[in-house]
């Protein structure tokens, strides 16, 4: 099988490149699997709530959380090779309730208020890949995650909860996550041993006075900035050489 490795990182936002990964690729998980974060977004969900998956890929995630009791799960992807893949394997596991659909995140085909929860587990991080600027992103890598971020805000409920998943540090999400226009407030954990993924969990409607907003670029232009974020250039040309998403598979 050819290897799955795009040439460019920037080529993980080009829909031909996981068309033709999902052809050959049965099953992956990005940032470990379910088991190994359930304990901290279970105590926050209810087997009666309405899941919606960003970007499920080929992760077992959407069928861990149905044998886990979540029944109520609606899965999308822009790919339609893999969202035909992950029905036909849910069918055959006897989880042809699971609804599966082709969908963009940037711009979902649901009602506002529709889900109890919406869950993505290394999606967002996608929207980062062509990012040369890690502490102050360019303006058109900003559009896309706050366009991501607005329409995961929008279909959830007013008490909902928005769970992500990923290896980028709070320094890095919050100036987009608390952006003044949501009302969640967020809370992080970490997972792993060795190198520490994050859980975000986000409830809406809960946002209060200890949820200020973050300004772009700390720790860049902090002089009391961790000395292993100095050189930010640096950092994203080493990411392009090791594929960033993929080595965080530890």
């Amino acid at each position: 099988m050819a290897s799955p490795l795009p040439s460019k990182n920037a080529q993980y936002l080009e829909n031909e490149y996981w068309n033709t990964r999902f052809e050959a690729e049965q099953q992956y998980d990005w940032f470990k699997d379910y088991s190994q974060f359930k304990h901290l977004i279970t105590p926050h969900i209810q087997p009666s709530n309405s899941i919606l998956i960003l970007g499920c890929g080929n992760s077992s995630l959407t069928q861990d959380l149905y044998e886990d009791g979540y029944k109520d799960l609606t899965s999308i992807d822009l790919s339609p090779v893999v969202i035909e893949n992950m029905q036909a394997t849910a069918a055959a596991a006897f989880q042809g309730d699971i609804k599966w659909q082709v969908a963009d995140m940037l711009d979902l085909p649901f009602a506002n208020h529709a889900f109890d929860v919406v869950i993505e587990k290394g999606t967002m991080d996608v929207l980062f890949v062509d990012n040369d600027q890690p502490f102050d992103p360019r303006a058109e890598v900003k559009e896309r995650v706050f366009r991501m971020l607005h329409e995961t805000h929008r279909v959830l409920k007013s008490n909902g909860l928005f769970v992500s998943v990923t290896f980028a540090q709070p320094h890095f999400r919050k100036p987009f996550l608390l952006c003044q226009e949501f009302s969640w407030n967020v809370t992080v954990s970490t997972f792993g041993e060795g190198f520490h993924y994050y859980v975000y969990t986000l409830h809406k409607g809960r946002r209060n006075e200890t949820d200020l907003p973050v300004p772009f670029g700390w720790p860049s232009r902090d002089p009391a900035a961790p000395s292993g974020f100095a050189d930010s250039t640096m950092q994203h040309d080493h990411m392009d050489r090791a594929d960033y998403l993929m080595s965080v598979d530890l």
